[in-house]
């Protein structure tokens, strides 16, 4: 479901206006008219089908039109089909003069992205923009897509089976829908569990899927994490005073072990630094000072980062996501919601909204917080001339996971690291296994700290159709290509929107040939539906091109990765930008300044000079000057790189100099990142016989 709130609906409630559907046949229903509802029904009607696509709220598009504009896959290869159709128009849209208008397009790729622009798609977007672009792709289909705003599915009587499949389902206002095959595409998966289909909220312990990093997450939670000793204490220093509000008293739980509580919700914000289009921070009405007091004591206390990142957008704007310690993330509080009412839903969303607008404007605007520090948050504000029907804040919360299908088939671990790979794809996944913090507990030593966050790299990898259908003895003809069959941490990875799209348009082609074939949705033929997905230029599975991933043995000499590097910090392992050694790197998390290190060290067979060089992808967010030492037999030379800069040196490499070593392991090099800002990256190194 896309939002509770009845928002004014957009253009596209101008270009299919509401009729009335109770009780209509159709081929395909499609609850949820997110990303992966709306490929749904292109996809249903362009294999000649009738789809009624169902939307609880007035505007279509989830959250890649509710402000998450920064593309999130890895390696955009896995991305296919009318996904990458989506991109490739996002591109044509902004190849228009008339489409920008607080900068040129030149201005942003060369000075904001760094980056020439002449990918066929392009992978950053206004809200507008994305409901622009869906607009144009419904329009084509208009004559077999019917869409329907403002329906919600009954909670209690919504849907009607006959043995193992659905009959109909009824919404709140006793409006009621058929078809032969239903898709639900909702964020919550509310269809499916109404449908009696098994699934999980929560996260599993590692003991169930056989997996290293699912459940809880205590000791490797250093990202996104204080850095200062915070007291939780309503009265600072007096346990008997109480905790401050959003600290859970029980602690974290057992480490590894299995839970129901879900990684955090926020909303992605659409801000700018143009002043004639930017809206300050305003102050909600029913602000509760108590709520951000741990925010204040975080700032007093020193951590003077800025607890957001803002990616750039065109024209000026931004995808702004949760950063450090106490950001967007209104952590603990949305465990309720996979399986709440609608009412508490409302209230769950509500606190959200509250907190993430009472934060920026505390940080904006409280004397006790740094003045350099609140100058950094008054540069930017809402844009005025996004999501105008809704005060400027974005329609979609973020839900990052709610219930999560148990199916055939449940990804995990093993398949995001290709240890496990599936032959029936319908699509694949490529971002890392990626968990925001789940809750605030007390440490024994009386401080508070966040729990939950895990990044950990992929490489990518193809997702089951078995992961996508329920079983047989339980539904017959519905699929599930949202809140899929997968286990938390593998969901992790492919919550992903493009993602989203791949298994909304597969899904749809798996409902049509079971239409076709006249039978249920687990007896369909594998090859026909390969083919048509192939056909219709998904991308099913493929091995990341070297160009992509340089591995060890591709570059000249003597090479150490981040995977045999001696480690101190860097725990967050990553993928998601090419041009790396092996199968990723590490970064820093851009915290714990001056505590974080990787130490490489070579066997060198002899003696001699040796020219020494680091491998990493560059990007906007890394820091511009990291400090890196390099001990040789002369002593200790200490070299800073610009990570943001491309690597300079042949074979992709970043040249540090030459030097003498001895043989053996005496002579090393060691990424630091102390007197950095940014994230400082730590990939491999190289050593080349002069």
């Amino acid at each position: 479901m896309s939002g509770m709130r009845l928002h004014l609906p957009p253009l596209l409630c101008l270009v299919f206006p509401l009729c009335s559907f109770a009780a209509q046949k159709t081929d395909v229903v499609i609850y949820g008219g997110n990303s992966g509802g709306i490929t749904a029904a292109i996809q249903t009607a362009r294999m000649g089908k009738n789809a009624i696509l169902i939307e609880p709220s007035h505007f279509l598009g989830g959250l890649t039109t509710g402000g998450l504009g920064a593309t999130d896959i890895g390696n955009k290869k896995a991305i296919g089909g009318l996904s990458l159709d989506f991109y490739v128009a996002i591109r044509e849209h902004y190849s228009k003069p008339e489409n920008w208008k607080q900068e040129t397009r030149d201005a942003y790729f060369t000075t904001r992205t760094r980056s020439s622009g002449t990918e066929p798609a392009q992978w950053t977007f206004e809200p507008k923009a994305a409901s622009a672009v869906y607009e144009a792709m419904l329009a084509e289909v208009k004559d077999r897509v019917t869409i329907v705003y403002g329906e919600r599915l009954d909670l209690k009587n919504g849907v009607k089976k006959t043995g193992a499949q659905i009959s109909e389902i009824v919404m709140e206002s006793g409006k009621s829908f058929a078809a032969e095959m239903y898709i639900d595409a909702s964020y919550e998966g509310d269809l499916m569990a109404k449908a009696g289909v098994s699934y999980h909220v929560g996260r599993e312990g590692n003991s169930v899927y056989g997996e290293t990093i699912n459940g809880v997450q205590a000791e490797g939670a250093k990202h996104h994490q204080f850095n200062q000793q915070i007291d939780p204490y309503l009265r600072k220093g007096d346990p008997k005073s109480g905790l401050l509000p959003g600290i859970n008293p029980a602690g974290p739980g057992e480490e590894f072990s299995g839970d129901r509580k879900v990684q955090a919700y926020n909303f992605r914000m659409c801000t700018t630094d143009v002043p004639e289009n930017r809206r300050d921070w305003e102050k909600p009405a029913n602000y509760d000072p108590q709520w951000f007091e741990l925010a204040l004591r975080n700032a007093e206390a020193g951590d003077t980062r800025v607890s957001w990142n803002p990616t750039a957008m065109p024209n000026r704007k931004t995808d702004t996501n949760n950063n450090f310690a106490i950001s967007s993330d209104f952590i603990g509080m949305n465990w309720d919601y996979p399986e709440a009412d609608y009412a508490t839903r409302e209230r769950i969303w509500r606190a959200h909204e509250d907190w993430q607008k009472g934060l920026f404007w505390t940080l904006a605007n409280s004397p006790r917080v740094p003045q350099a520090l609140r100058e950094s948050y008054q540069k930017f504000g809402l844009a005025k001339d996004e999501f105008t029907e809704n005060g400027n804040w974005p329609r979609q919360l973020y839900v990052r996971e709610a219930r999560r299908m148990i199916g055939d088939y449940v990804m995990s671990e093993k398949n995001c690291k290709r240890s496990e790979v599936v032959e029936d794809s319908v699509g694949m996944g490529a971002y890392q296994m990626d968990s925001h913090h789940v809750q605030r507990y007390v440490t024994k030593e009386g401080f508070v700290r966040n729990e939950g966050d895990i990044q950990i790299a992929t490489k990518p990898y193809p997702i089951s159709f078995r992961s996508i259908r329920p079983k047989a003895s339980e539904c017959t003809n519905l699929l599930v290509p949202v809140c899929l069959s997968a286990s938390h941490i593998a969901y992790g990875s492919i919550r992903m929107e493009p993602v989203f799209m791949v298994m909304g348009q597969s899904a749809a082609t798996a409902a049509v040939q079971a239409i076709e074939q006249k039978t249920n949705i687990q007896s369909i033929n594998a090859e026909k539906l390969k083919a048509r997905l192939l056909a219709d230029k998904q991308v099913l599975d493929f091995i990341p091109d070297p160009k992509d991933s340089r591995t060890a043995i591709q570059l000249p000499g003597i090479v150490v990765d981040d995977s045999n590097a001696q480690i101190e910090g860097f725990a967050t392992e990553a993928s998601s930008v090419g041009g790396f050694v092996g199968t990723g790197y590490r970064h820093d998390g851009n915290t714990d300044k001056g505590r974080q290190k990787v130490r490489f060290t070579p066997e060198l067979p002899s003696a001699g000079r040796y020219r020494v060089a680091i491998a990493y992808p560059p990007l906007g967010n890394r820091s511009k000057k990291v400090p890196v030492v390099v001990h040789h037999a002369d002593g200790e030379t200490t070299v800073y790189v610009n990570q943001q800069e491309p690597p300079a040196g042949p074979g992709g490499v970043q040249v540090l100099g030459t030097f003498r070593f001895e043989t053996g392991k005496s002579g090393w090099l060691e990424i630091r990142n102390e007197g950095t800002t940014g994230h400082v990256i730590a990939d491999a190194a190289q050593w080349l016989a002069q």
